[in-house]
């Protein structure tokens, strides 16, 4: 269409923008065109793509909209490319569904996948891969995604490269990408998007930092603005370029220093970070006798985050292996380390004073899933940090789902912990208690206790271990949590999973029927 857009294409765009998909339907009947443009040259397909409205833009598919027509005045956006830069990944599966072709190029030589890449979004990348997208395919100036992936410094999206087969049949791609990697582990990136910025802008603006840490990652957002605090512009990199280089010298079989790993972990700081993880895991992985060695040393280290980095990766080497045998109870079988670990971990836990070597020993002890741990993990129930409590509540389930068998205390233990006045300790605690196969009154009034918790994630743990007793309490709880929580929370769906165990009869059924009262945002 050309010319000034008539009132009916003027309706569509606006319901496309307002994700009125009532209103799109009534349109698209009424004879409005699905390949409808607007003055600018933008398609109502690239409006949803752009406004991560996924029901609208199957809507205008079904009703015939192109899902590969370039959009805007020149003819340089794809739908596509316009989804993968905002991170819309169901509107990527609804584009792909309906035929796009996932390696069309955009102005600048922008493909999906680079813009997935560039922008750090890797579930939308995962869909791309999933419907065939080029792992390879080269992006603005030739440069290949897995480099592109490395410089922004995103684990995950190194890590969905690979299973997708990147750099495979690409010589020297997998190098490129760990030089890059190795390169910005070097820089503060903090200093290099201020310095972008000031060299694009010049000097005469403030700057504001922001630090999100999400997915495994830290990323950093740097903004000029002006004396009024008007954004001029904007610069936004993750930060997780030592556990890429990890990830990559894995993939290329490089044997990383046992020392540049720690300092890998400790220069990030976070266990729950993707730095911390990777370097565990390929300490992990090696599982030799060295490895062993070198890790059991740094337990005298003198700075307790090494002492906590220390705990996590023995956890790891005294772990049953993956594939590991099961004794005559059904328990998982040891791992070459687990009693060595076991040990090591029990006298870093007596000793520590700061929470973090404490916390890290407790969960460690855990995932060995040794029942001979129990003893020292059940010493730091009562311990005055809450930290170290939920570590010992999440450790406790580790034993107990490795050596179902096992008890020695940890089902009262977690009767107390189940009660405990901070929320993540409940949190740990319930869970754990669910899923215990005993059966006893102590335990069902424990739950029963928590039907209630202020969190409601605890509380659907406690209405399910109630259901799978059997116990009708359990019935009213699951019916509030299935009317109140988030469709799509955990809260919600621990319910529905409870709901199997719900004796067939009238209760089960209404518990079947029960639909949200509301969406949530």
């Amino acid at each position: 269409m050309t010319g000034e857009p008539t009132a009916g294409v003027q309706g569509l765009f606006a319901a496309v923008y307002g994700g009125a998909q009532d209103t799109v339907v009534q349109l698209l009947r009424a004879g409005v065109p699905a390949e409808a443009t607007d003055e600018d040259g933008q398609s109502a397909l690239y409006l949803a793509a752009v406004s991560d409205e996924p029901g609208v833009a199957r809507l205008l598919l079904a009703a015939g909209a192109d899902p590969d027509r370039a959009s805007g005045e020149d003819g340089a956006d794809l739908p596509l490319c316009g989804a993968a830069c905002g991170g819309h990944t169901e509107v990527v599966r609804a584009l792909l569904a309906g035929g796009a072709q996932p390696d069309r190029r955009e102005a600048f030589g922008f493909t999906a996948v680079a813009w997935a890449v560039v922008q750090g979004f890797a579930d939308t990348l995962e869909a791309l891969l999933e419907h065939g997208a080029d792992p390879d395919l080269p992006g603005p100036g030739g440069e290949r995604p897995l480099v592109l992936a490395a410089r922004r410094g995103s684990p995950a999206a190194v890590r969905a490269l690979l299973r997708h087969g990147a750099g495979l049949h690409d010589e020297g791609a997998r190098e490129a990408a760990l030089a890059e990697a190795l390169r910005w582990s070097a820089l503060d990136v903090e200093h290099e998007l201020r310095a972008g910025l000031r060299h694009a802008y010049g000097d005469g603006y403030g700057t504001v930092v922001r630090r999100i840490v999400a997915d495994g990652s830290q990323s950093v957002l740097v903004e000029l603005v002006r004396d009024d605090g008007t954004p001029v512009a904007g610069r936004e990199q993750q930060t997780g370029h030592a556990a890429v280089a990890t990830v990559l010298e894995a993939e290329l079989a490089v044997a990383t220093p046992y020392e540049e790993l720690a300092l890998r972990a400790l220069r990030c700081g976070d266990p729950e970070r993707d730095d911390w993880l990777e370097s565990v895991a390929a300490l992990w992985r090696r599982g030799d006798e060295e490895t062993f060695q070198s890790v059991a040393a740094w337990c005298a280290s003198d700075d307790p985050l090494r002492r906590a980095f220390a705990a996590d990766a023995l956890g790891r080497l005294g772990s049953a292996p993956a594939h590991g045998t099961q004794d005559a109870n059904g328990d998982a079988g040891a791992g070459p380390f687990t009693a060595r670990a076991v040990a090591l971990l029990g006298e870093l836990s007596r000793t520590a004073e700061e929470p973090e070597p404490a916390c890290a020993a407790v969960r460690a002890l855990g995932r060995c899933g040794d029942p001979s741990a129990l003893p020292e993990i059940l010493r730091h129930a009562g311990h005055p940090d809450g930290g170290v409590r939920r570590s010992v509540a999440l450790a406790l389930r580790e034993v107990l789902a490795a050596a179902p068998g096992a008890d020695g205390g940890a089902v009262r233990a977690l009767v107390a912990l189940s009660g405990d006045a901070w929320a993540s300790v409940r949190a740990g605690a319930v869970p754990a208690l669910a899923g215990v196969p005993a059966d006893a009154a102590e335990l069902r009034e424990a739950l029963a206790a928590r039907l209630d918790d202020p969190d409601a994630g605890t509380a659907a743990w406690a209405a399910y271990g109630l259901a799978v007793r059997q116990d009708a309490r359990a019935v009213d709880a699951l019916a509030r949590i299935l009317a109140e929580e988030d469709p799509a929370g955990h809260a919600r769906a621990t319910a529905l999973d409870a709901v199997r165990y719900v004796p067939d009869g009238e209760d089960r059924l209404r518990l079947e029927s029960t639909l949200p009262r509301r969406s949530h945002a």
